[in-house]
């Protein structure tokens, strides 16, 4: 069996060019005792990825030169060689940005998909762009009804989640995306206010508009200039919930930090960054919760969809410059 696969041809310096990739062929073996042998069927690109391009110690190794680089992938078994799996089973792994791939067994979660759920949401909505949203805005923003909630890259995979439960729990949801046609969509899964960053002006009047008794959680996947909006219009005690800061992840230089931090102390603000992989023992409740309001019709997801392995690269340079709608995806 032939498989594809992208590699990290060099360390990206500024924002990724598709010349920092290289696509190679390899040919997949047999698999051995507690092996299996997958195709996979859809691959995740994330923000996160761009720091595992630079060699830097972090939370998780950087990526290798010259070998697969890894990410969520939802595949099928092919062939197996592990009693647990049989041929047809679809599984969630981190053996993305490959056509297929012979792995031991101990390292893929067979899904159990329910009939209404496509096996892809597992890498968006019930994966770690989803129970990224849902800990960070229930475990550290700690929502109560009545509450301004402001999430910044709202239209992306986990802002919209978060937007959305934030709604669940009786906030009031200002949220920014890059386009009009991305605010619209969130108008329609019923935020209440949703600003074009790009063409508002002046960002820190817009969510003052939007948000007239300040915000209690501010939940950031941007930093930059919405960090500074938020650390101003919070009010005593609001919770800021870091995720992920994009607007500085291709920066060759540190950016400069938010110019008003000395605001935590007077206000007494929490401010708490995350990893999604701190709350994975939560997996049981995230996936009952969120199953649960998908049923209910009280939760929807948008995918961005690109076809063949070859547009990996380019897919995940386009999650910089904002041309996903919701989970951005690899089909294979």
């Amino acid at each position: 069996m032939q498989s594809r696969e992208v590699r990290l041809k060099r360390r990206p310096v500024g924002l990724p060019t598709v010349d920092d990739f290289e696509l190679a062929e390899v040919t997949l073996p047999a698999p051995a005792a507690g092996e299996v042998r997958v195709r996979n069927l859809f691959l995740s690109v994330d923000p996160y990825m761009r720091g595992r391009m630079v060699d830097r110690a972090s939370y998780v190794p950087p990526f290798a030169l010259g070998t697969a680089l890894e990410g969520g992938a939802v595949g099928e078994v092919a062939d197996s060689a592990d009693p647990g799996f049989a041929p047809g089973d679809r599984v969630l792994s981190m053996w993305g940005w490959r056509e297929g791939y012979v792995k031991p067994a101990a390292t893929l979660t067979k899904l159990d998909i329910p009939e209404q759920i496509p096996p892809q949401a597992f890498l968006g909505v019930l994966g770690m762009p989803g129970l990224t949203g849902w800990a960070g805005l229930l475990e550290i923003g700690q929502p109560r009804v009545g509450e301004t909630l402001f999430v910044s890259g709202g239209a992306g995979a986990v802002g919209s989640v978060v937007a959305q439960i934030g709604k669940i729990r009786g906030c009031h949801v200002v949220a920014t995306a890059g386009s009009d046609a991305k605010c619209q969509w969130l108008r329609g899964l019923g935020v209440d206010a949703a600003i074009n960053y790009r063409t508002c002006g002046n960002l820190r009047e817009a969510v003052r508009s939007a948000a007239p008794r300040g915000i209690d959680i501010y939940f950031d996947n941007v930093g930059g200039e919405h960090l500074e909006a938020a650390i101003d219009l919070a009010n005593p005690f609001a919770r800021l919930v870091e995720c992920g800061m994009i607007a500085g992840y291709n920066a060759t230089e540190l950016p400069p930090g938010p110019r008003n931090i000395m605001m935590l102390i007077g206000k007494s603000l929490k401010m708490q960054g995350f990893i999604v992989t701190q709350f994975q023992h939560l997996r049981p409740q995230f996936l009952a919760d969120m199953t649960g309001w998908i049923a209910a019709g009280r939760l929807r997801w948008e995918e961005t969809v690109v076809d063949g392995i070859a547009a990996a690269p380019e897919a995940f340079i386009g999650l910089f410059s904002g041309v996903n709608t919701g989970k951005m995806l690899v089909r294979v």
